[in-house]
């Protein structure tokens, strides 16, 4: 009997309560939390999505570069086609080069009789085959008394000459040509060097 008296006793003790006399709400913060964590995530959502102007711009500014790329592939293409065009015949023009050398190398034996039908005749097809090498846009590089280039000639050897600048083209062993911007041949040449001087030679067979 003393054993029920005790625990109703224990069961007739009130709660604890907190400072302010009220018994605490266990569920109410996690609540509170979870309403402001929901809030935020909505919030920044809103913010990362683009707005219909901000959408507008991107899409114009795609469109203005595409509009540019296909501009500059436009434009890329035709200079492509030009030079595909304009150069054509170089393959061409390259393999008749040797035809063309053979050709003045038969002019200059027949040039010593200039009033023979042969050099005549062989001055008039000169002309129609300069004619046409102009057409395609194929020129003889000047060469003969130029300063040497390496960029167009090509120094087969050198000579002493004292008549003229060190580095100067002598003669021309071999024309050279070029089609537009484009080297078909170099031209070879003879460069002039500076003769070397024989005093100091001369004096030390005079000490001596």
């Amino acid at each position: 009997m003393q054993h029920d008296s005790s625990s109703e006793a224990e069961s007739d003790e009130p709660l604890p309560e907190n400072v302010s006399g009220e018994a605490p709400d266990v569920g109410q913060p996690a609540a509170e939390e979870g309403g402001e964590g929901d809030g935020s995530v909505v919030e920044e959502e809103v913010k990362l999505e683009p707005t219909p102007e901000q959408q507008a711009a991107e899409w114009r500014e795609r469109a203005i570069r595409s509009a540019a790329d296909l501009e500059n592939f436009r434009k890329r293409m035709e200079r492509e086609k030009g030079e595909a065009r304009r150069y054509a015949n170089q393959s061409l023009l390259e393999e008749l080069l040797p035809v063309l050398d053979n050709f003045h190398m038969g002019l200059d034996a027949a040039s010593a009789d200039a009033e023979s039908m042969i050099f005549r005749g062989m001055e008039m097809v000169k002309k129609q085959l300069d004619d046409f090498l102009s057409g395609q846009g194929v020129e003889e590089i000047p060469a003969e008394e130029k300063m040497f280039d390496p960029a167009v000639h090509e120094a087969v050897s050198q000579e002493d000459c004292d008549t003229s600048p060190e580095g100067s083209v002598l003669r021309v062993l071999r024309r050279g040509y070029q089609m537009g911007e484009r080297l078909l041949r170099p031209a070879n040449v003879v460069v002039s060097r500076t003769p070397q001087s024989e005093e100091p030679a001369e004096e030390m067979e005079e000490q001596s």
